[in-house]
């Protein structure tokens, strides 16, 4: 017979852990979050070239206007995204580049300048986002499984992936834009979704233990659903490292934020809301 891993009996250390990482995070935000352009008000610019274009000569000609650069597949189109500055109109950009690329004409096909309120509306949309969505997995996980403790156990569970993995980010310097916080999204998604699985195994073995001890069901019940989570997780990651290598330099902050997501999120699915959920039914 398979003999169960004591994943409560793990628990403590690994909430210590926990709180580590999100310590950490909590100082890297603190410090200040890299919020991009939709966030602060900036320009936005997508330009074609000709002929392919080198994305560091791009930075270099843009260098003092603290660039964020994108290069699409195949080196000819790139969007450019700027902090607010009078002087990069629409004119301004292709002015600079006819005299940088004389030879390899440059055709912006989108041109936008996102104002501050905007960008101060999309963060406020953002929290609205999160918040609205961390309400409805309380209510619906309380719903199926008959009590509070499930939904408030997988919404922890969520904020601290969520918070470790935005502070990760933040740590690393990166320009988090609607793309990272939909990024944040998807891992609150994720990482929910891990959890009523094994919740699911539990509830079932909840129900049919009679003399078995509490701890034992929740360890064998982790135990018999960690093969299908660790397997999931793996065949996930795979994908996302496959786009942060091929994807190009336009979605690495994403795939990278994903990735993140899925250790942390496998993580607590296992060492975290479950065991939140034995400590309380145990008092």
């Amino acid at each position: 017979m398979k003999k169960d891993i004591d994943f409560i009996g793990m628990s403590k250390g690994a909430f210590a852990l926990s709180a580590v990482l999100v310590l950490f995070a909590a100082a890297s935000l603190i410090r200040g979050v890299n919020w991009g352009i939709d966030f602060t008000g900036g320009t936005v610019a997508q330009i074609k070239f000709e002929e392919q274009a080198d994305i560091a000569s791009l930075r270099q000609i843009f260098s003092g206007y603290s660039p964020v650069i994108q290069e699409f597949p195949g080196a000819k189109t790139f969007i450019l995204k700027f902090s607010q500055s009078k002087e990069l109109t629409n004119s301004g950009i292709v002015e600079k580049l006819k005299v940088e690329y004389p030879e390899n004409q440059a055709e912006i096909e989108r041109f936008e300048m996102v104002g501050p309120v905007v960008g101060k509306f999309l963060k406020r949309a953002a929290i609205y986002a999160f918040g609205g969505a961390l309400f409805g997995i309380i209510f619906y996980v309380a719903l199926r499984f008959r009590g509070s403790v499930w939904g408030l156990a997988a919404v922890l569970a969520i904020a601290h992936d969520v918070i470790i993995t935005f502070g990760i980010l933040t740590a690393l310097g990166i320009s988090v834009d609607l793309i990272v916080i939909t990024s944040l999204l998807f891992i609150a998604g994720y990482s929910v979704n891990d959890t009523i699985v094994i919740y699911d195994r539990l509830r079932e073995n909840l129900r049919k233990a009679q003399r078995q001890k509490t701890k034992d069901v929740f360890n064998g019940s982790i135990t018999q659903t960690l093969s299908r989570t660790l397997i999931t997780s793996l065949t996930t990651a795979v994908v996302v490292v496959a786009l942060f290598v091929f994807g190009g330099e336009i979605i690495h902050n994403f795939s990278l934020s994903l990735l993140i997501g899925i250790i942390v999120g496998t993580y607590s699915s296992i060492f975290v809301a479950s065991p939140l959920v034995y400590y309380k039914l145990e008092k």
